[in-house]
């Protein structure tokens, strides 16, 4: 399967996790990580709500069991699938558990458009690539990515779009 294919098979996978985040009582985020071959090794939901962590971000979730579980060496060579571009806090903690490559669906810029000023979630509009780029880590951004389809799971969930 070509990389480009297999990019928009999982971060498709994402967006379908995000729906079951959504479903559960979360956010509607999700990410997961995938090694060198493209073969899922971890998959995460938010759980900002089911845990009452505000940093519950399934990026986050993602990268903690991450760095659990696998070296830096290895995780250079593994991409961050997410259903949304990874906030700051997300893409800090992509750069210090080693990953070395992070494929995104919708913008986080156009995720504030379309959640606005929503308490639950007050968007920076902050690209992760311009966080990325201020450490010495090289990461990879391919995104966005299927913005209107990673799009259609936030439909009426947030304040300013009900």
């Amino acid at each position: 399967m070509a990389d480009h294919q297999r990019d928009l098979k999982l971060l498709r996978r994402t967006i379908e996790l995000a729906r079951e985040s959504r479903a559960r009582g979360d956010h509607p985020f999700a990410a997961l990580l995938a090694d060198a071959d493209g073969n899922i090794l971890l998959e995460t939901m938010n759980t900002c709500d089911t845990e009452g962590d505000r940093t519950g971000h399934a990026e986050r979730n993602l990268m903690t069991a991450a760095s659990k579980a696998y070296s830096v060496e290895f995780l250079a060579n593994c991409t961050m699938y997410t259903s949304a571009e990874p906030c700051a806090m997300c893409a800090g903690s992509v750069y210090w558990t080693g990953v070395g490559r992070v494929v995104h669906g919708m913008s986080e810029k156009a995720l504030k458009e379309l959640i606005g000023p929503d308490p639950e979630n007050l968007t920076m509009d902050l690209p992760c690539r311009e966080a990325l780029a201020a450490g010495q880590r090289k990461v990879v951004v391919e995104g966005p990515l299927l913005e209107q389809e990673s799009a259609t799971v936030h439909a009426g969930f947030w304040v300013s779009s009900r």
